[in-house]
């Protein structure tokens, strides 16, 4: 029985080998659409693993107005669903499921989603990366009505407003001043008596006539869902336990995001935050393996870019693939 068993073993594995893929996408946002668009096209039959969160933070936007070819501009979830529903056209599968861990020592690649293990020749690694929130309800509640990671995408709509910004590091001074060129001031909010962001970045914030600093205060509560609009922000000084109402038409989080990189391990180069490091763009440092989108870009973390990005790992998945006669 002990030997019936072991062979039986050893058959499902070598099944499970000879449905090896050329190439396995991680992660449903726009680098990760992008890259399966590419690959789907040329005919690698691309399988895409949608992450635990599908779409990427682009499912969490409303309007997107900086997306070249959408003058009228168009919903986040719209736009990821139109770049699914085109990868699919050409042949691209989508999988529900999260990556827990992945064997990269060897090729094929192993990628173990619970119980389930998939082989792949080729691995475009697109999970993005997550915005750090506060964990308020109403904060979640508020996402894409007046609560946002992203000054670039979403500032504009706040013009001639009063806003506020969470952080207290660079993140937050570069939004802060982003934000200036909209907004009729900028209340940055910092739950220390002590900045990190570096002396620079500091320095040019409190330069600025707009800006001005609430410090030891933390948000406890951001007003108003029943109007699915940022009203203002019950705030508390943590020096003193002083609550107050706060008057803001939105709030911006500048407190960093959180790569989703950590099923790799040390198997891939990381930096101090966690973000992959890619040469030449999207090349890790494990040949046949590339990195695009927000996992890797820490500076620009912009919907097009990451589209930019999967397809250069799109393009040189081909150029792996080709030269091994696959």
């Amino acid at each position: 029985m002990l030997r019936s068993a072991s062979h039986h073993k050893i058959q499902n594995l070598t099944t499970d080998m000879e449905n090896v893929r050329n190439v396995i996408i991680i992660g449903s946002g726009c680098a990760g659409h992008t890259a399966a668009l590419y690959t789907a096209r040329a005919n690698l039959k691309p399988l895409v693993l949608e992450g635990h969160e599908p779409g990427g933070q682009l499912s969490l936007t409303t309007l997107v107005e900086n997306f070249p070819g959408f003058p009228e501009g168009i919903q986040g979830p719209e736009l990821v669903e139109n770049m699914r529903r085109q990868a699919g056209r050409f042949g691209a599968q989508y999988q529900l499921g999260h990556v827990s861990s992945v064997d990269l020592s060897s090729n094929p690649f192993t990628l173990h989603l619970g119980k389930e293990r998939l082989y792949t020749r080729t691995l475009i690694i697109a999970s993005g990366a997550s915005a750090r929130w506060l964990g308020l309800p109403a904060e979640q509640a508020l996402i894409g009505h007046g609560v946002s990671s992203c000054a670039t995408c979403d500032g504009f709509f706040f013009s001639g407003k009063e806003i506020t910004v969470i952080g207290g590091g660079d993140s937050a001074m570069e939004e802060a001043l982003f934000l200036t060129r909209f907004a009729t001031k900028v209340t940055v909010i910092h739950r220390r008596e002590q900045f990190r962001a570096s002396k620079i970045m500091l320095d040019r914030a409190r330069e600025n006539d707009k800006i001005s600093f609430l410090l030891n205060t933390v948000v406890e509560d951001v007003y108003d869902v029943s109007q699915k609009a940022v009203t203002g922000l019950k705030l508390r000084n943590v020096a003193t336990n002083q609550v107050w109402d706060l008057p803001a038409s939105a709030m911006f989080l500048g407190i960093g995001h959180i790569p989703n990189a950590k099923m790799f391990g040390d198997q891939l180069e990381t930096d101090a935050d966690g973000y992959l490091v890619t040469k030449n763009y999207v090349f890790t440092r494990v040949e046949g393996v590339y990195a695009c989108g927000d996992v890797q870009d820490r500076r620009y973390r912009q919907a097009i870019t990451a589209a930019g990005s999967g397809c250069m790992a799109a393009l040189e998945v081909e150029k792996f693939l080709e030269a091994r006669g696959t």
